[in-house]
Order: structure tokens, then sequence, then C-alpha cells
């Protein structure tokens, strides 16, 4: 499994297939390509004449993609699917509501995230406890229903889908639980556990599920002998294991994992993860893992998404991360990762200052109340998402072209915006002093 995909100094050119076809040149390389109900599909060529076709999570396009040089030959495609894709997609609670039921303050679980993910791969949801990564999994399971923002799975909109609709998408998108001893049904046996679901959605026809689920229980590592037990007479990683099973029984396209190693033992964490990527790989399964432990992030993900009181902070492949992280939440985060050598020492970064209250987060960029090299711009300004490199985003001012060039207007402008809020507590001041006088 490709690991990083790191940008070289090859000269790519982009198309967008329309009407069915698209022409590329660069170099002396000229390809014309045609795709029937392909509109959408992203094309790329490369000077060394090799074509890449990327299709869309909202594109329906599933057909055959046909590329030939201007000679005649025929040009060999590359496709990858996005099965996945997140926009600006937000989830709210409310905390507060008026007398007439209208929402007055709400804690902002997931705001504005946006991410994609292609078929067969694995993006790791990284960040500290209460950032809003199990509320983001759960929202594109559709176990809450979003406030904002698109979810596209396998070319479908399944944002505003009713649960009549959306029944025919629950086999094809799991999850496993973070906690192994509380997710199983304590009077089901194994069997019975991972063939409901088999035999509600009639997975196999009703005859064949037993020997089904035995074929499953087989892939997860589970003996035969296990059918008929129940779920106190095992240990914690062979619980996880039946939680697996039971997931990949109504095979599914795509796996939600939150956080399905932190409750185990070190030795047995290794065991589940080895038996999640050999799962990935016979089965092409496509995996969101969401974990605290960034080393068993770096060894099973193809990306990492870094989070921050619901908002994105850093997006990119992981090698490309943990070899140059951007934003400085997650130069700390990753500063925490221990080294196994003793030689080596750790240069902990302390992040400083409180954490806010996801209730009521701080103006601009929500981690300036905790950054080292936070500046006035940060105070006001929300930072925008910033490719510094190909397929490397973060949000952040310091990798900001146009705010670094124009920092002394910003403090300017951050100057006034005190000097505004000064006045107004001045003005709320002399409203409250006749009301006092009056009193007394």
């Amino acid at each position: 499994m490709a690991k990083s995909k790191k940008a070289d100094d090859v000269k790519t050119v982009a198309a967008v297939i329309q009407e069915g076809k698209a022409t590329l040149t660069c170099g002396k390389h000229v390809v014309n390509v045609t795709a029937e109900g392909g509109d959408g599909v992203k094309l790329f060529l490369s000077e060394k004449g090799s074509v890449k076709a990327e299709i869309p999570a909202d594109c329906a396009f599933r057909g055959d993609i046909v590329a030939t040089y201007a000679d005649g030959s025929a040009a060999q495609v590359e496709v990858v699917t996005d099965i996945l894709e997140v926009r600006n997609l937000k989830k709210y609670f409310p905390i507060e509501k008026t007398l007439f039921g209208k929402t007055k303050t709400s804690l902002k679980a997931v705001d504005d995230v946006s991410f994609t993910l292609a078929e067969g791969t694995t993006i790791g949801i990284v960040g500290e406890s209460g950032c809003g990564k199990t509320t983001l999994g759960r929202t594109i399971l559709k176990l809450y229903e979003s406030d904002g923002g698109s979810i596209f799975f396998d070319g479908n909109d399944i944002t505003h889908l009713k649960k009549s609709k959306m029944l025919k998408y629950r086999t094809a998108i799991q999850l496993i639980f973070q906690d192994p001893y509380s997710s199983l049904p304590p009077r089901m046996s194994v069997g019975n556990i991972i063939a409901e679901a088999v035999r509600v959605h009639k997975i196999v026809p009703k005859e064949e599920i037993s020997s089904y689920v035995h074929e499953i229980m087989q892939q997860c590592g589970l003996q035969r002998q296990y059918y008929d037990r129940y779920p106190h007479e095992f240990s914690g990683g062979q619980r996880q294991r039946i939680c697996i099973a039971r997931a990949l029984a109504v095979k599914p396209k795509l796996v939600i994992c939150d956080e399905p190693v932190s409750a185990l033992d070190v030795s047995i964490q290794a065991q589940i993860i080895n038996l999640l990527k050999d799962l990935q790989r016979t089965m092409g399964l496509t995996y969101v893992f969401i974990s605290h432990d960034l080393s068993v992030v770096k060894y099973i993900t193809d990306k990492i998404m870094v989070m921050y009181l619901g908002n994105v902070m850093e997006t990119g492949y992981t090698d490309d991360i943990f070899d140059n992280p951007l934003h400085p939440y997650t130069k700390a985060l990753f500063s925490a990762v221990p080294v196994p050598d003793p030689d080596v020492k750790m240069k902990r970064i302390i992040l400083g200052g409180d954490i806010p209250s996801p209730a009521n987060p701080p103006a601009g960029c929500k981690f300036h109340t905790r950054c080292s090299q936070c500046m006035n711009v940060c105070k006001f300004k929300a930072p925008q998402n910033i490719e510094y490199s190909p397929n490397h985003f973060v949000a952040c001012h310091l990798y900001d072209k146009e705010v670094m060039s124009n920092l002394s207007r910003y403090d300017e402008e951050y100057e006034q915006l005190l000097a505004k809020q000064k006045q107004e507590e001045e003005e709320k001041a002399k409203k409250k002093r006749p009301h006092e006088k009056k009193e007394k």
C-alpha cells in the first residue's frame, strides 16, 4: 500500500471530461480521452506520457475510460475512484434555546470539515479528545443529521436522505466501535451477533447463513467453536475481532473505525491492526480510522487529517505530514510521539494557554489562544485552507502569502477592532449608570 505520493518535478497538465471527451497536451504528448457519461472526471497527463483519471465521489460514472495518443496508439489510464467526499460538513448541538424553541447557543462539534477518500485507502482522523473526531464519523454514517454541508458516497449525495432511502447504504457503510466490552449484546451468542445483520439485509439465502458466518469468523481469526459462545467468555482482543466480523458480514465498502484499538493491550493492538490491513487487501475495504495513537495512525493510514475544536488544521499524505508537519498544533501533537531510541532526545512542544470551550470558541483561528507563533491577524481572521504543496493542505496564516505580506495592514485592522470594542463597552457602561442611580 502506497503511503506517500510526494510530488516530483515532472510537469503535469489537468483537464475535466465534458460531453464525454477531453484532449490533453503536455510536452510532446497529445492524448484524446473518451468516456461516455464520464462528465466531471478529472484527467492528468504528465510530460512522461502517463495518464491518470480521478473519479470524484459525486460522480456516478463507473464505465470505461479510453485514451489514445496522437499516433493512434492506446494509452494506459490509471483510474482512482473517490468513494467518499465530505464538503463543508457541520454538526452543531444546541445548548440553550429560546421559549419558542429557537437555538440561542450551540456547541460546534464539527465545523466546516472537508476531505476526500479514494477507494481502497485509509484516512486517519487525529486530534485531542473533544475535537469532533467521533462526531464526524457518526455524521458521515448519518447517525447524526448534519447542520450544513454535503456527504457524497460512491457517486450519490446521501446528505439529506430519509431513513427509508438510507437503508440500502447501511450495509455499504459500517462502524467498528471503540469499546468491544459494551458494544456486544451479552445475551446473544457470537454466531447470532454476526448473523443478525446478514439475516435482516438478506446478504445470503437463509440456508447459507451459518456457513457464511463461519467463513467470516475464519477471516477474522475466530475459531469455529466460538460460534455458540457468549461475549463474556472472550478477551478484549477476541471481542474486537467479533466486532470486526459483525461489521464485515454485510459486505461493506467503507468502514469507520472509531478508536478500535484504544481499549486493548499493545500486543493485541498489533494483531488487530494487522488484521484490518489484511482484510483491506483481500476485500478492497476503505477505512476512516479515528485514533489518538499517532504511531498506529502512521502504520495503517495513507492520509492524515488533524482536527482541533471541530476544524481541520492540516491534511496530507501520511509520510508528508510526519516528515514535514506545518501547523503549530500538528507539530505539538507529533512532538508527543515517543521514539524507541534511548539516545534520541525528545523536543517536546508544550502548549500554553487554556483550552477554549467548543461552545464559545475564540474568534479568528481557534488555536491562537495556545499558539506560540500567534499574530494579531490570527485573533480576528479565520485562516484559509492553503495547499502548501501538492495534496498537503494547512489552515494557518503563516503559510498565506497574502496575509504575511500585509501584516502591518492587519495589525492596524486589529487595533481598530480593539478600539471599537472598547468604545462599545464604555457606551454599555454609561447606559447602566442612570439605572443604577434611579435604583438608589
